[in-house]
């Protein structure tokens, strides 16, 4: 928020400077952003009284200006604005002066043969925004030649862009800062209190009735007749420029700037144009939530689409503003408005979050709303608007109707019990220069003193503390009330110290593992990606939020293949060539026993992995399923596991019959198979890319093992190996995995490994078979292996085979 430090200075006493100000105001957590001193945009330029103006004799758009400024002598300006003419009053920047929002500084110069001794200013050229081209002509008659213009264009003031926290919203208001800067530096508040308004008749034709109160716990409406709209004073357009509000009306300026001084939203409607709307004379106010697929323009110009969450304000039930955000198009403020209707209300702060996102609008109205406005000060911020209404624009208030569904008063404030003894247990002792101390209870008493706290003390230093109304939202319990005791005495004034003794830190075991996971896929060729859990709905067992961003991603992903596929679909079309990455992340689901929240790894791999256009004379080798199942049985094989591939057709984004499902000791670990023909022409990828995805917490189980974790060393042998081939005809149902292990099973005493090398189908192969052939090795670890001692344990190896599987040996 931007804080005029003028207008603040009407509010609180301050004796410290913009930077000091700036400075204990960050300390206390309102960070300040930016100092922007207005003081320098027109050091130098003074009034000036144009007496004469002739035509330039060398250019037909340029001016020979007189023009004086007090001085002894008149300046001879050439000027090039078409609204200069004699005897008005004007800005002039003497020679000298340096103008910082257009980096001038003014010299003697000459124009088309003609010497120019200064410049006459327009309100752009000192930094002030305007909509109109020209140098700016002083509205006041018998300015005081050569005095200094900065107080005429509300150019003495220093602009403070404060950021305040989201528990602070009693901080969105020049009232509120007024309290804090007080609390922080002792100085006397001066807040405006409007008196009570007076209604001229009893009775008229606006109701008020609210049906939703949860989400509009008051309303007052306010008739205001007799109205004359015309431009807001110079004081009332000065303030609101200087916080970024651009004037538009007196009726319209009042309710910003009501906005700003006390935090609370107001909004203004043409009263005829209300009764047009409702189609009655007779109008009734209401609030209620939109029906869905309903539409309504707002000020904006903007037609836009409700949905049940938009809470609107209606006149006879026809939306006339979504509540809380905008007003509509139809019942605005106009030069010809002659009555009001002034809405004064508090809603809901979840309502107007919901409403304020459904149609993808923020004001400055929302944004208090959303963060809680003072509902203790609602009547004073409305008597406020109605008093400068009747003195800014002749209004005559004839009617004020009210729904109030708000608790007792006294119910506004709570009460919450303080311990002196807690407060120095949390902040520990206090910086006294050479020596520490801790805080007592005169420190504590007068800092929530200077916070409108109320103290009542109950003995054994401890005390009940009355919140005021304008930090009901913000302090709750007794730790809140330590946190100002902090921030007010000063973060800085607190001792620092370290721990004296301290102990090394340590990963727990999953997390040591999936660091180990991340370097091994790295290690393999992979790129490690990070993805949105946020995803488009319409799959089975989704997560679908209450409340998104966004409609495209609005659920929980349910596996991480489909981003994968996504993601090298994009590198493609970015011509980034094929992607080989892995992710780590949580997938979500619905299931039958509830919400379900699980951590998976998978992959995609595809494309040439050589990128060598020198060996394959330019021509892309694409990659095999057997090098794609490599990568993982590398990582596997690294980690010490045994990983069972079986077939798998379950998953449609996968070739059924390039699919295998993994397993670990019977335990599903995940999938990897090639992505199905149709996907990929549907995505336009390459013929060979291959996924995976796998659950972290199998894998993690399988590698809490000791063998695994704790690794024995195992000598190598020094003795030759022997080796030998079987082959023989097995039939096709029959998997190369369950073989293999049935090879080892019976040669465990001797055998070191089992490799197949041959598959064959087709001439002289029985139907229903293949021909598969093995290279088995033997070796003993303290001698030279005979063929004594291997043939038995070879021909053990066959018996196998025979007797599990039925194979037919050919060798």
């Amino acid at each position: 928020m931007r804080i005029s430090l003028s207008w603040l200075r009407e509010l609180v006493e301050i004796k410290l400077s913009p930077e000091e100000l700036a400075e204990t105001l960050t300390m206390a957590g309102f960070e300040v952003e930016d100092i922007e001193d207005r003081r320098t945009w027109a050091n130098g330029v003074v009034v000036g009284r144009v007496l004469e103006r002739q035509p330039h004799p060398n250019a037909d758009k340029l001016s020979v200006c007189q023009v004086d400024i007090g001085a002894a002598e008149t300046l001879n300006i050439v000027c090039g604005a078409a609204n200069v003419r004699a005897d008005i009053y004007v800005p002039v920047a003497t020679i000298g002066t340096y103008l910082p929002n257009i980096d001038l500084k003014i010299k003697p110069a000459k124009l088309r043969g003609v010497p120019s001794q200064g410049m006459i200013c327009s309100l752009k050229e000192l930094g002030l925004p305007t909509d109109f081209d020209g140098i700016h002509i002083f509205p006041q008659e018998n300015l005081s030649l050569g005095s200094d213009v900065r107080p005429l264009l509300g150019l003495e003031d220093v602009i403070l862009d404060v950021t305040a926290t989201a528990n602070r919203a009693d901080a969105l208001s020049m009232v509120g800062i007024a309290r804090e800067v007080a609390a922080l530096t002792g100085g006397k508040l001066s807040i405006p209190q409007p008196g009570e308004v007076s209604i001229s008749q009893s009775g008229g034709n606006l109701a008020v009735s609210v049906s939703e109160t949860q989400a509009c716990p008051a309303y007052i409406g306010t008739v205001i007749e007799q109205v004359k709209i015309a431009p807001s004073p110079g004081w009332l357009q000065q303030r609101l420029q200087a916080a970024g509000v651009r004037p538009i009306n007196n009726v319209v300026d009042i309710t910003n700037y009501v906005l700003l001084e006390w935090g609370q939203p107001l909004h203004a409607f043409d009263r005829e144009r209300l009764k047009s709307v409702a189609g009655s004379d007779n109008v009734t106010i209401g609030v209620r939530f939109a029906s869905a697929g309903e539409s309504f323009k707002t000020l904006d110009g903007q037609t836009r689409t409700l949905s049940a969450q938009n809470l609107l304000i209606t006149a006879n039930n026809k939306p006339v503003a979504i509540a809380g955000v905008m007003g509509g198009e139809e019942t605005e403020v106009f030069e010809g408005t002659q009555s009001l209707v002034l809405e004064a209300a508090l809603f809901d702060s979840v309502a107007i979050r919901r409403s304020s996102r459904g149609v993808g609008l923020r004001s400055e109205s929302s944004g208090r709303y959303e963060r809680g406005v003072n509902r203790a000060e609602l009547e004073v911020a409305c008597r406020r608007a109605l008093s400068l209404l009747t003195e800014l624009a002749d209004g005559v208030i004839t009617q004020q109707e009210i729904a109030d569904t708000r608790p007792d008063p006294s119910t506004w404030t709570r009460s919450i019990a303080l311990r002196l003894d807690r407060v120095n247990q949390v902040l520990g002792p206090i910086d006294l220069g050479e020596e520490t101390g801790e805080l007592e209870e005169k420190d504590v008493e007068r800092i929530l003193t200077a916070l409108g706290c109320e103290l009542t003390s109950t003995g054994d230093r401890s005390w009940k503390v009355s919140v005021p109304p304008y930090r009901y939202r913000d302090l709750e319990r007794e730790i809140d009330l330590i946190e100002e005791i902090a921030r007010l005495y000063g973060y800085d004034n607190f001792c620092d110290t370290l721990p004296h003794k301290a102990e090394a830190g340590y990963l727990p075991l999953d997390q040591e593992l999936i660091r180990k996971l991340r370097a091994l896929f790295r290690a393999a060729g992979l790129t490690e990606l990070i993805q949105y859990s946020l995803v488009k709905p319409g799959e089975n067992r989704q997560i679908v939020l209450s409340n998104p961003l966004f409609v495209e991603y609005s659920a929980l992903r349910t596996d991480l293949i489909s981003g994968l596929i996504d993601a090298f679909q994009y590198n493609l079309e970015q011509g980034n060539g094929s992607l080989n990455g892995f992710e780590i992340g949580r997938i979500f689901s619905r299931e039958e026993d509830g919400l379900q929240e699980n951590e998976a790894i998978a992959g995609i791999m595809g494309g040439d992995r050589t990128l060598s256009q020198w060996t394959n004379s330019g021509r892309e080798q694409p990659m095999t399923w057997y090098e794609a199942k490599g990568i993982l049985d590398s990582v596997f094989g690294q980690l010490g596991l045994q990983v069972e591939y079986q077939p798998d057709c379950r998953d449609p984004r996968l070739h059924p019959g390039r699919t295998a499902s993994l397993w670990i000791r019977g335990n599903s670990l995940g999938i990897f198979g090639q992505l199905h023909p149709q996907l990929r022409r549907e995505k336009g990828l390459p013929d060979s890319v291959y996924a995976f995805q796998l659950d972290t917490d199998v894998l993690l189980d399988a590698l809490d093992q000791d063998e695994i974790l704790t690794p024995v060393f195992k000598s190598y042998s020094t003795y030759p190996a022997s080796d030998r081939d079987i082959a023989f005809f097995a039939p096709v149902k029959v998997t190369v995995a369950e073989i293999e292990k049935a090879i080892n099973k019976a040669g465990k005493e001797l055998l070191e490994s089992v490799e197949l090398f041959d598959e064959y189908r087709g001439e002289n192969v029985p139907t229903g078979q293949r021909s598969l052939a093995f290279r088995l090795i033997y070796r003993a670890s303290d001698r030279t292996l005979t063929d004594a001692e291997v043939e038995p344990v070879h021909n053990k190896v066959r018996e196998a085979l025979v007797e599990k599987f039925g194979v037919n040996l050919r060798s």
